[in-house]
């Protein structure tokens, strides 16, 4: 008997996305338990592996999953982690000339992750180009995104 037909570039679509939305619904939660932090990294991993394996993801797909990741080690106090894709993700942003909005929240990443390192002048940095990239090129509610959740580091 032959299994049913099976699209597997539908399913990593799903999960990739499915994934995400689980990791965020974690970072959102105020208390989380040691337990929830390990489910919300392991769901953000499962979305950037997912991503991988679409055959039709873009660099914005990935730009964004390297946010996600870095956010959520920022937040789970890794912070060497987290500046390792906070950089990926603003080397893919960069290298694949992404719009300033995905630049902008690279560097929202990095100042969140060197916040977590104590490094206050790279934080200091950080900040002042995402807020650059907001104040210039960015649209009113992109803007406006980007200050509130700078406001959170």
């Amino acid at each position: 008997m032959q299994p049913p037909a099976f699209d597997v570039q539908a399913a990593h679509h799903f999960f990739a996305t499915d994934c995400f939305n689980q990791a965020w619904s974690y970072i959102e939660k105020e208390d989380r338990t040691s337990e929830e932090n390990l489910l919300m990294i392991s769901a953000s991993h499962a979305s950037y592996w997912h991503w991988t394996q679409f055959e039709e993801h873009t660099p914005i797909n990935l730009s964004i999953a390297y946010w996600q990741l870095s956010r959520v080690y920022a937040i789970t106090n890794q912070p060497s982690l987290a500046i390792s894709y906070g950089t990926l993700c603003l080397k893919v942003s960069q290298m694949n000339h992404l719009s300033p909005f995905y630049i902008a929240y690279a560097y929202e990443a990095l100042a969140r992750a060197t916040s977590a390192a104590n490094k206050q002048d790279e934080v200091s940095t950080y900040l002042e180009q995402a807020k650059k990239i907001a104040e210039s090129e960015l649209e009113e509610d992109e803007k406006q995104q980007l200050l509130a959740d700078l406001n959170t580091i």
